[in-house]
């Protein structure tokens, strides 16, 4: 099954992403990326961004941007810099500076579309221009998809949205069909044949166990069958509609709301404002979640199989609360 799920991944991953390594979560894919892009080349410095969400093991957590989580684990992995999310130009310095003072980019790690940061999407062209620059000096490019793939966002990955190839992409989450605790990292051949020499550099215990890999080729086919992809495509860009005009008439107290996919994030100008509704939809029986990097913003996630009926339950109470709200 293993096997089998590793000629899957690679068949139906960008570009020539070829070769997976079967990880417990998105924390642990992460840190096997970090590790490959690491034996990859003597470098050692990394690039993440602000707001982004890469895990709380040691090595992910060096990756990650909130300081409330990094603080008391201080110092954490040495040679880790943040630029801001979607800031090209600060991007494209951070590079020149590294390579002027001898520490040189190993990587550059990033989400297509920041999850906990606030379902933030990249400007226009970025993930494009991060390619190129990561080509130019050399550096891979790691993509976190552990959030965004397996058809969230309208593709099966993110990176098909932005038409990017990195050089490692890392999956969780829904990979398991949410069933199962399990992941992968999936590498170009280049990147991936530091481990050819010996195998055992990085291991795990359970990762891509027989049970894992069953629920995770499952779901592939499930996705691949139901055409879950382009579902999530279309009833997002439905949702998307009916929640910005639901919130039409609250501007004092919804900033914006953004999405990509089913995939959306409802931004309000205050936290409070966001706690209270979010408890006025759970009243309601509907769960929405918050975001760990960014407490003003609410996630909406539902499973890709959710009904054109119950999107409009979600609309409707969404307008309900809001307006209940206004007379608090």
């Amino acid at each position: 099954l293993r096997a089998m799920l590793a000629k899957i991944l690679a068949d139906i991953t960008p570009g020539d992403l070829k070769y997976s390594f079967f990880t417990n979560s998105g924390t642990e894919s992460v840190e096997a990326a970090l590790k490959l892009a690491k034996m990859y080349s003597d470098r050692t410095t990394f690039i993440s961004t602000t707001r982004s969400f890469h895990g709380k093991s040691l090595g992910s957590l060096s990756g990650t941007a909130k300081g409330m989580f990094r603080k008391p684990f201080l110092p954490l992995i040495p040679g880790f810099r943040h630029v801001p999310f979607g800031d090209i130009d600060m991007m494209r310095k951070t590079f020149e500076t590294c390579a002027l003072v001898g520490e040189d980019v190993a990587a550059v790690l990033l989400e297509p579309i920041q999850g906990e940061g606030g379902i933030i999407l990249p400007p226009e062209n970025y993930l494009k221009e991060v390619r190129a620059l990561c080509d130019e000096y050399d550096a891979i490019l790691i993509f976190d998809e552990v959030q965004t793939g397996m058809g969230r966002t309208g593709e099966m990955f993110a990176s098909e949205l932005y038409d990017v190839v990195p050089d490692i992409l890392c999956l969780a989450k829904a990979f398991g069909g949410g069933v199962m605790p399990a992941g992968a990292v999936v590498a170009k051949e280049k990147v991936f044949s530091s481990f050819f020499d010996n195998p055992f550099m990085h291991t795990t215990t359970f990762g891509g166990n027989p049970l894992a890999c069953a629920a995770a080729i499952a779901t592939i086919n499930v996705l691949i069958e139901e055409q879950l992809p382009n579902r999530a495509k279309e009833l997002g860009e439905y949702f998307l509609a009916g929640l910005k005009k639901a919130a039409e008439k609250h501007g004092d107290k919804v900033l914006e709301i953004r999405g990509q996919g089913l995939m959306i994030g409802i931004e309000f100008h205050q936290d409070k404002i966001g706690y209270a509704l979010s408890k006025g939809m759970f009243d309601e029986g509907i769960l929405v979640a918050g975001t760990l990097v960014n407490s003003k913003t609410i996630r909406i996630e539902p499973p890709l199989t959710i009904s054109a009926e119950e999107v409009d339950q979600v609309i409707s109470t969404f307008e309900k609360v809001l307006n209940e709200l206004n007379h608090q």
